[in-house]
Parts: C-alpha cells; sequence; structure tokens
C-alpha cells in the first residue's frame, strides 16, 4: 500500500525567544473554541493541561492582549473561550496557510511529481 503524501506549511511567528503561534497553538486555539475548556482542548490533542496552559500564557503574553480568556459562571461553572483577538489569530494563520498553498501549487505540483511512487 502506498503511503499518502501531505504538503504542510509550518508557519511560526516568533516574538523574542517565544513562539508566538505556530501549527500546534493555532490547533490548541481551535480545540478550546470547540470544546470551550483548555482541559478538554489538552485531552482532544493528547497533551498535559499544564502543557496546554503553558501554550495559551505563552500566546497571551506574546500578543497585545489575550486570546484566550476564562469565562466564570454558567452552569457547568464558567469555562475557556478564545477572545477576539484569538478568533482573528486563526483566521488570520489559516488565511497565509491558504494563500501559501495558492502561490506554490504548481512548484508543489512539480515537487510531488519528483516523489517516489
Amino acid at each position: 500500500m502506498p503511503k499518502e503524501t501531505e504538503v504542510k506549511f509550518r508557519l511560526r511567528i516568533t516574538r523574542g525567544d517565544d513562539i508566538a503561534v505556530g501549527p500546534g497553538k493555532i490547533d490548541l486555539l481551535v480545540a478550546i473554541a470547540r470544546t470551550g475548556s483548555i482541559t478538554a482542548a489538552a485531552r482532544e490533542l493528547g497533551m498535559s493541561y499544564r502543557r496546554a496552559w503553558l501554550l495559551v500564557d505563552t500566546m497571551n503574553r506574546c500578543f497585545k492582549s489575550p486570546v484566550v480568556e476564562a469565562e466564570a459562571g454558567g452552569r457547568r461553572g464558567g469555562g475557556t473561550a478564545l477572545t477576539p483577538v484569538g478568533i482573528e489569530v486563526v483566521r488570520r494563520y489559516r488565511r497565509i496557510e491558504s494563500a501559501a498553498a495558492k502561490a506554490g501549487a504548481v512548484d508543489i505540483r512539480a515537487f510531488l511529481a519528483l516523489l517516489a511512487r
């Protein structure tokens, strides 16, 4: 059975020594938006709560305003949600990925043709 070929863009944006955002952090933000919880997002992605919390903390420090905030109250005692900045970070990151794929489409097809089948 042939191996599946996948093309991935791995954009990372650093701020000083910190990675402000990268593919894993975007995946975490998307999971937090979907689950409403850092704990559930971490579990879904197979990482510890502490690791997820540290990634969120780094992102929150790197941007002008937080990308994730805790929500108080509610039936389940609150949760976590993306802020408008967090939503925009995910949206713009995905747009950059899409633009890069479109810009490189011809070269990507040519490159893939060079791979062993």
